[in-house]
């Protein structure tokens, strides 16, 4: 997936006017170094899109972006192994804010995109269009293991064939937000007796290889994969680029990325490679490359001041809810 997102980044900044700003220091010549990124397999294709294109102008950047999900990512930023950290989720107050305050890695939150998990099945599924919050809680939460394996079971007028279940592993933000949102408790484990992986492609194999399945990823797989899979609507809404920006779908979310300020001040490839990604030129058109869902326009000006202005700490509350009535709101009352 990524090869066809760096043709089509490729095509569409050449279009608008060749290279894009930020990629270079301020002498004008290439940059080189290391960085090393892990985190969100959800946010990934973003930040692979941004490596691939910001290297086509800096040859000897060497990039490292791993996709372990966005636990192991903040595991690695707190313990100071990474520079940049892909989240799906706000970083834990409770959990991981401490071990990054103990390590002494402070941080900058950065929204760059909105998600819709998508709940998928089989294109060769011809029972089921929709599906409710209430059935999916039916098909995930813990007490459904082992005893929750029909699609009859969840639906009387759906067929009494095998339910195959596909989705994140643990480590996973998807995991987590989709817990907290479907199940009630994103602490709280759901069913072990699915097949999960940590790799959202592999998801997407899995799903379109049986007829029986029906699982869940971020949007960009699914848009990537839409002759193989078939797209559920959640409680009578479909995810698109309106009703994930607007809220109205119900698993819409927010992505980011977290940057280390020491990394920003100690590595002169970091600040080169971040004002490249978020620049008002470049994030928007990374985010649709990678077929995501793009910030509104006030929201991206307040996450693009967030790192302007190096204002450090998550607006995130311990409920990971946003301070303030929204993100935007919560962000620009923290600066």
């Amino acid at each position: 997936m990524v090869a066809g997102l760096i043709v089509a980044l490729s095509l569409v900044l050449a279009g608008c006017g060749g290279g894009a700003s930020g990629q270079q220091n301020g002498g004008g010549e290439p940059v080189s170094g290391e960085i090393s990124i892990e985190g969100s397999s959800t946010v990934q294709p973003i930040t692979q899109a941004a490596a691939e294109l910001f290297r086509q102008e800096n040859p000897d950047a060497r990039i490292e972006i791993g996709g372990a999900g966005t636990s192991d990512g903040f595991e690695a930023f707190c313990q100071g192994d990474t520079q940049i950290s892909d989240a799906s989720r706000p970083i834990d107050v409770a959990e991981e804010v401490p071990v990054c305050e103990e390590n002494g890695v402070e941080f900058i939150e950065i929204p760059v995109a909105y998600d819709g998990i998508s709940v998928v099945a089989n294109k060769q599924n011809d029972w089921a269009t929709d599906v409710t919050s209430e059935e999916l809680k039916t098909m995930w939460e813990p007490a459904a293991e082992g005893e929750i394996t029909r699609w009859s079971q969840v639906r009387s007028e759906w067929p009494d064939r095998k339910l195959s279940l596909y989705g994140p592993g643990t480590e996973s933000g998807t995991y987590e937000f989709f817990n907290e949102v479907i199940v009630g408790n994103e602490e709280e484990v759901n069913r072990s007796d699915y097949e999960a992986s940590e790799d959202d492609n592999v998801l997407v194999q899995g799903v379109s290889g049986d007829q029986n399945a029906l699982g869940y990823f971020g949007y960009s797989y699914y848009v990537n994969n839409r002759d193989s899979l078939e797209l559920l609507a959640v409680d009578g809404v479909k995810p698109t680029t309106d009703t994930i920006r607007s809220g109205e779908y119900l698993l819409s979310r927010p992505l980011f990325i977290y940057v280390s300020t020491d990394a920003l001040k100690r590595n002169k490839t970091v600040e080169p490679f971040v004002d490249f990604y978020l620049s008002e030129q470049n994030l928007d058109r990374l985010v649709e490359a990678a077929k995501y869902v793009t910030l509104p326009a006030g929201l991206a000006q307040e996450s693009r001041a967030q790192y302007e202005n190096r204002t450090t700490g998550t607006v995130f509350t311990a409920e990971g809810k946003p301070n303030g009535d929204d993100l935007e709101t919560a962000l620009k009352q923290s600066q």
